[in-house]
């Protein structure tokens, strides 16, 4: 079992469909790391020597942020708009929907949910 980036990838899935286990690496960046590395989109993970896998992991820690690092700066990010005080910072306060969608209805993800209001008649 290959793993890259603290992840183990599927052996038995294609290296284009395996890489996209990782976060922060989709289908478009997946192929161009394929590409970069000389790895035919089509092979599994299974048919590779360890050195193409070794060069797939150094590949991937030099050129792209993933898992780990992803993960903190998007935390950092949003944390930075929370003390900031800004508008979209106060929608992450209050776990409400950050991009201007409707709440008056729906927004029941980021809301979770439906609490029933006692009292409340048709």
């Amino acid at each position: 079992m290959a793993r890259i980036a603290g992840v183990n990838i599927p052996t038995n899935k294609r290296v284009v469909i395996a890489l996209q286990y990782i976060h922060g690496i989709g289908p478009a960046t997946a192929r161009e790391i394929a590409s970069k590395v000389n790895v035919e989109a089509e092979r599994r993970v299974n048919e590779l020597s360890d050195a193409e896998v070794l060069h797939l992991r150094e590949v991937i820690d030099r050129d792209y942020l993933v898992e780990g690092d992803l993960r903190r700066e998007t935390a950092m990010n949003i944390k930075r708009l929370m003390d900031l005080g800004c508008y979209r910072g106060l929608r992450h306060r209050r776990g409400l929907p950050v991009r201007g969608q409707r709440t008056h209805t729906n927004a029941r993800t980021r809301k979770g949910p439906a609490k029933a209001i006692a009292g409340k008649k048709k």
